[in-house]
């Protein structure tokens, strides 16, 4: 068995049977590792080191070996990072399938104890009291699956040790699994029962570096058409959810409204063997609780009342690609049990098809921006569906925490708008406003980044006397543009008209995608608004004119026609906006006579 370890472990052979000395070389080699990735390989080649010697000196020694060990870094909301040690000294880096095992993950964070994993019969040794209990059906979810177990299978694994991997706080915020190949030992008993206990030892010890030492820090990937910005920030991130979207398992992105979970989604798809195929989306949130089950699943004619005819589902469309079900915590429960059956069988039905089952060859990315495992306790959110989803979970973190990337987000926000409005020459993020952009919290992210540049770059717009080559955004665009957001409020008059002509803008849009129209000439109602808010303030309709620079008018005694022709142009906006006979008059009789 030592002849196929490399040199690197060296440092833990000697006094195979003294669990103190190796105690003593671990601590060592540990104090001296400057981040988590060093710890993690010290740890996991001194406990794949102690499977060797105990897997040499058991019934199976020359029928099976030891695979591989990981350490899974995944506090709570996420995994933040995965480091594999191949015991082989000819595998170089774990392969695409050497993923975690979601099973072994849901006991450890379930039972906060030791699991051992029979994978072909399915059985598990919980606690490591040679106790075990069939991980099938909805007890287990996960490894019900016949996909799980046949990824297990696929990378050799037939047994895996899996360890808590507990913080100084307490809390269990990842797990060290060792995978073995041994067949002989099926149905056998637990497989690591001569390493478990001094294997909880060096976890234990090795558990306060993995948890506190800081991450390594990773090179960012180059930007393409589906992720232009990565930052430093977000490089991690990226490089978790580059070797997840490999495989099939389900990726869950947790993180705020706003962050960008919709584009990973798509970025995902797209560095997955499924890219070229079908990527759909269904975002819960605009999709009514009764109807979830039909856009999922589809529904033939008839299904129910408005069923004219038969729909494919979410499903169906994404046959062969990739479906994005984004905030998955306004599933209704009804549908979260349909979901489930659909995730582990892969299998549906449509709506009101009568026989037969269809089969869901669909790589599923979930997202949401609640706390999955509060609404599991609350009730809310069924925990096998829970575990079932959160295999491969990854937190998106919010734009506040990617200041790195907000410049040049914005950047490539700009150009995306001056490209789409056919401008000539290029537009740009001058340095001050760029500063501006970075004092901000931005509680909505890149979507209301992407709203506060698309407002300052009309307000540039303005601006140009001339139509140079350069458009630059300037920092006073930016704050007039933040001017607008939540308790900032317009700052002058010029502000409240652009607001006012933006409104009049969109809903002459919103008109004519539903075939109708809005006359420009409706605009006039302003003057009447103007002079009728001033009429009603000063309670009288001559001070209103004379206040507005009319006096002539009122010298005249013309005042009462133009204000009753100004009163008809602000009945007649309402009229087309179709508003109730109450509102259609805002300053009721004021156009009818005299000052009372």
């Amino acid at each position: 068995m030592a002849a196929r370890r490399p040199d690197r472990r060296e440092r833990f052979r000697g006094n195979e049977g003294c669990l103190e000395h190796k105690l003593a070389t671990l601590i060592s080699a540990l104090s001296r590792a400057p981040t988590f990735e060093d710890a993690a390989t010290v740890a996991l080649e001194a406990l794949l080191e102690l499977a060797d010697e105990a897997f040499a000196s058991s019934p199976f020694a020359k029928r099976g070996r030891v695979l591989r060990g990981m350490v899974h870094l995944r506090p709570g909301d996420g995994y933040r990072r995965l480091v594999v040690v191949e015991s082989r000294p000819d595998v170089s880096k774990a392969s695409p399938t050497s993923m975690p095992s979601a099973t072994a993950w849901r006991w450890i964070s379930e039972h906060e104890a030791p699991v051992e994993i029979d994978v072909t019969l399915g059985t598990v040794d919980v606690g490591l009291t040679g106790e075990v209990a069939l991980a099938h059906g909805e007890g287990a979810p996960n490894f019900d699956s016949k996909e799980s177990r046949a990824r297990l299978l696929q990378r050799d694994a037939t047994h895996v040790l899996a360890l808590p991997l507990r913080a100084p706080r307490g809390a269990i915020d990842g797990m060290i699994s060792i995978e073995a190949l041994c067949r002989a030992a099926m149905g056998r008993g637990p497989l690591f029962a001569a390493c478990r206990d001094a294997a909880q030892v060096l976890a234990a010890v090795a558990a306060p570096y993995l948890c506190t030492l800081p991450l390594r820090p990773v090179e960012a990937a180059a930007p393409d058409e589906h992720l232009p910005v990565i930052g430093a920030s977000m490089a991690g991130v990226i490089e978790m959810l580059r070797v997840f979207a490999q495989q099939e398992e389900t990726v869950l992105l947790s993180g705020p409204t706003g962050a960008g979970k919709s584009r990973l989604a798509r970025w995902c798809h797209e560095q997955s063997s499924k890219r070229g195929q079908s990527f759909e989306t269904l975002d819960l949130s605009t999709v009514p609780e009764d109807l979830q089950m039909a856009e999922l699943f589809g529904w033939k004619k008839g299904a129910f009342t408005g069923a004219l005819k038969d729909t494919v589902g979410c499903i169906g469309r994404a046959e062969g690609g990739t479906l994005f079900i984004d905030e998955i915590d306004k599933l209704s429960l009804k549908a979260q049990a349909g979901m489930l059956r659909m995730l582990e069988e892969r299998r549906y039905r449509p709506l009101g098809e009568g026989a037969g089952d269809r089969t869901a060859e669909v790589r599923f990315v979930i997202g949401t921006n609640a706390d999955l495992y509060a609404e599991v306790r609350s009730g809310r959110f069924r925990e096998d569906l829970y575990y079932r989803i959160n295999v491969l979970p990854v937190k998106v973190p919010p734009l506040a925490e990617r200041r790195d990337e907000i410049g040049r987000w914005a950047e490539y926000m700009l150009d995306r708008r001056h490209r789409a409005g056919g401008k000539p020459g290029e537009a740009r993020l001058s340095l001050d406003a760029e500063h501006v952009l970075l004092a901000q919290p931005w509680p909505g992210n890149l979507r209301q980044l992407d709203n506060i540049v698309r407002r300052a770059y009309a307000f540039a717009q303005m601006d140009r006397s001339a139509a140079p080559e350069v458009l630059t955004l300037e920092a006073r665009h930016i704050e007039r543009a933040l001017g607008y957001e939540a308790g900032g409020g317009p700052k002058s008059l010029l502000d409240l008209f652009q607001l006012t002509a933006a409104a009049f803008v969109a809903e002459a849009q919103r008109r004519r995608a539903s075939g109708g129209s809005l006359d420009l000439d409706l605009v006039d109602a302003l003057r009447g608004f103007v002079l009728g808010t001033a009429a009603h303030q000063l309670g009288s309709r001559e001070e209103a004119f004379r206040l507005l620079g009319k006096e002539a008018i009122v010298q005249s005694r013309n005042h009462h026609k133009s204000l009753k022709r100004e009163m008809d142009k602000v009945e007649a906006l309402c009229n087309a906006l179709g508003l109730a006979d109450e509102k259609g008059r805002p300053f009721g009789a004021l156009g009818d006579g005299e000052d009372r």
